[in-house]
């Protein structure tokens, strides 16, 4: 299942322009992190991709049919969105009845939606808490709930805002754990994000927005070359970067095992 955007502009009532000649594709099974400034337009651009905001001007294709075609309702069979904010998402009396609300609605029989319930609450480690009122969890844990919710239908393409905003190191280690699953299960996966570490060990490509125009789309390894790419030269180089730029290494690293195979290599070659 393909994601096409096509020459998409748009234009809020106020006449600020969020959008202008945006395009880009994302295939099937691609990690792809977008990433800008306050502003650039990343929001709007995945509301886009789930029928929340509506084109300009430009096209948003989903498998080949036109998004502007389509009801919310049918792309969320397609596209599920996970919301920066839990609480605009979230409205069940236990998280069990919330991740289960999604495929319920969908129509899918009985014994699916109860296999994806108990599933995404294992996968994303609130299994002890199917019982417990969503608003009675912390703000981390309320993310979880809203990201299993969209686990749970099981869509093609599943896109994140700012997934690891108010989450500590334990839960953001779990969400790449999730990632690399989905990614093995053939799931497209789009990110909103600006945290740098998140996307070099979770993603392979990266599209760089400034005031609502695509500025750079590469890989994620060419684009935390640091100084050789200046759309990098807004963001924070992830730490494994900092660390061997510290240590003077020549070569840029930004992963752990890709530290720890530069870590390797000089001690062998002492």
């Amino acid at each position: 299942m393909v994601l096409r955007v096509d020459s998409l502009s748009h234009r809020y009532p106020n006449g600020t322009t969020a959008l202008a000649d945006v395009s880009l594709t994302v295939r099937a099974g691609e990690r792809v992190a977008v990433v800008g400034p306050n502003g650039a337009g990343k929001s709007t651009l995945a509301r886009h991709l789930i029928g929340i905001a509506r084109p300009t001007s430009g096209t948003v294709t989903v498998d080949g049919r036109d998004a502007a075609g389509l009801e919310i309702a049918e792309l969320a069979r397609s596209v599920g969105f996970v919301f920066q904010n839990p609480d605009d998402q979230l409205h069940a009396a236990t998280v069990a009845k919330e991740v289960g609300f999604g495929p319920r609605n969908l129509g899918f029989p009985a014994d699916r939606r109860t296999a994806l319930t108990q599933w995404a609450l294992q996968v994303t480690g609130l299994t002890g808490e199917a019982n417990s009122h969503p608003r009675h969890l912390s703000f981390g844990e309320r993310k979880r709930v809203a990201f299993a919710s969209v686990l749970a239908m099981d869509t093609p393409i599943i896109v994140l805002d700012e997934p690891t905003t108010g989450q500590d190191h334990r839960s953001v280690v779990l969400l790449e754990e999730l990632v690399t699953d989905l990614h093995e299960r053939g799931k497209t996966i789009l990110a909103i994000t600006h945290d740098t570490d998140f996307c070099a060990e979770s993603f392979d490509r990266v599209v760089v927005l400034s005031e609502g125009r695509v500025r750079w789309d590469g890989p994620v390894e060419r684009w935390l070359e640091g100084d050789r790419n200046p759309s990098m030269s807004a963001f924070e180089q992830p730490q494994m970067a900092r660390l061997g730029r510290r240590l003077g290494w020549p070569t840029p690293v930004a992963t752990v095992d890709g530290f720890l195979d530069q870590l390797t290599d000089h001690a062998a070659a002492r």
